[in-house]
């Protein structure tokens, strides 16, 4: 990367030397906010799905300290990531710069939108409910956003997207092949990154754990893509794409961050369980955002599903339906006319009238209900339940 990036991008001292800098006022602290009360998991916080929106309700303060976990899980990994991303050659360092919000496409620093870093803040949240720091964790937490940052880049080639964040995608800058060899230089980053850092005595199951992550991550993409040239999908294929494409990280950034703290494999394997549930929340939020959220708050395009006639969980339900409403929503996706914004509009209501929205709405508070439930009791989960309140609550 150019020289204009800045000291940490050019430094050749070893990832963990960084880290070791960053964290110097944590280390024999106590677990990150282990403090927390835990809730009672045997009778989990009734969820609430309004049915105005896709929102779960949730009191301020737990969106507040939700918030707080993420900007605290960017700012630990940040010295992992740059010096991961320092490892790399022009141009796939500047591309992956850029592409992180570092620079601008010359190297040049120029602070762009960062991504949520929702997965790390839940590695560090189940290595904290299991007594471990936020050192312990922090390879780990680092290699599940690279993991997912290979998959944004892949992401936008195979969905043909111009923007990401309000700039550019990668491709659109540097071309499809190159952005295709970025993303796959960001999953080997991921091994490596997760294979230098977290302890010894779990190194093997950490990587296997990414490894399996990664193969299913891609045959949920593969199914994802593969549905919008089918005439028609089942719900529970959909929930087993939804499994691969979101949930299987989710579950596996819970399960390193147990794992990292030296949990047993009971309390990984209910961690890991909590995030996959925890991912289909996640997707059906997304579905039903992009259909009835609003393109100012969400920054996507109104009805993008829809334009592209995408099968997504409201659409497959309304499909599935046997209504007048979702008949014609079949006309409609059927059509070999270009899906206008008139006709998504359309199309939205149609979903609605069929029960695509209450259908999914109930879908997601099912599948709270299982994260919540799966949280091991004990432990001080609390900040496992504000991260998930706030999956299913957010806007955007």
């Amino acid at each position: 990367m150019s020289e204009r990036v800045g000291p940490i991008m050019r430094a050749s001292n070893s990832i963990k030397h960084l880290v070791g800098q960053r964290l110097q006022g944590t280390r024999g602290a106590a677990p990150a906010r282990a403090a927390v009360t835990a809730p009672d998991t045997d009778h989990p916080r009734p969820v609430e799905i309004s049915p105005h929106g896709p929102s779960v309700r949730e009191p301020a303060s737990g969106e507040r300290a939700a918030r707080r976990q993420l900007a605290d899980a960017r700012h630990a990994i940040e010295p992992v990531l740059r010096a991961a991303v320092a490892s790399l050659t022009d141009p796939l360092d500047r591309m992956a710069g850029y592409h992180f919000g570092w620079c601008d496409t010359t190297g040049a620093p120029a602070p762009g939108v960062q991504g949520k870093a929702f997965r790390p803040a839940l590695t560090f949240a189940a290595a904290a409910a299991c007594g471990g720091r936020v050192e312990d964790a922090v390879h780990a937490a680092a290699a599940v956003e690279l993991l997912h940052n290979f998959s944004l880049v892949h992401d936008d080639v195979m969905d043909a997207d111009d923007t990401r964040h309000g700039r550019p995608t990668v491709w659109r800058v540097w071309g499809e092949t190159n952005a295709t060899l970025l993303g796959d230089a960001l999953q080997a980053l991921a091994l490596g990154v997760l294979s230098d850092g977290v302890p010894e005595a779990v190194t093997a199951e950490a990587v296997i754990r990414l490894a399996r992550t990664t193969v299913a991550l891609c045959q949920g993409q593969y199914e994802d893509c593969a549905f919008e040239s089918r005439s028609s999908v089942s719900v529970t294929e959909y929930l087993a794409m939804a499994a691969g494409k979101t949930g299987a990280l989710l579950g596996c950034s819970c399960a390193l961050g147990a794992l990292c703290a030296g949990a047993d494999h009971r309390t990984v394997s209910a961690m890991h369980t909590f995030g996959r549930e925890l991912g289909l929340v996640f997707q059906l939020v997304d579905d039903a955002m992009d259909i009835w959220g609003d393109p100012a708050i969400t920054g996507k395009p109104a009805h993008s599903d829809l334009l592209h006639r995408k099968q997504s969980y409201p659409v497959v339900c309304a499909l599935s339906s046997d209504t007048s409403p979702g008949r014609e929503l079949a006309r409609l996706y059927r059509s070999p006319h270009p899906m206008t914004a008139e006709k998504a509009a359309r199309a939205a209501e149609l979903v609605e009238a069929a029960g695509g929205r209450q259908r999914t709405l109930h879908r997601a508070a099912t599948a709270m209900r299982s994260a919540l439930a799966a949280l091991p009791p004990g432990l001080a989960t609390g900040d496992l339940t504000a991260l998930a309140q706030l999956v299913a609550h957010r806007n955007r």
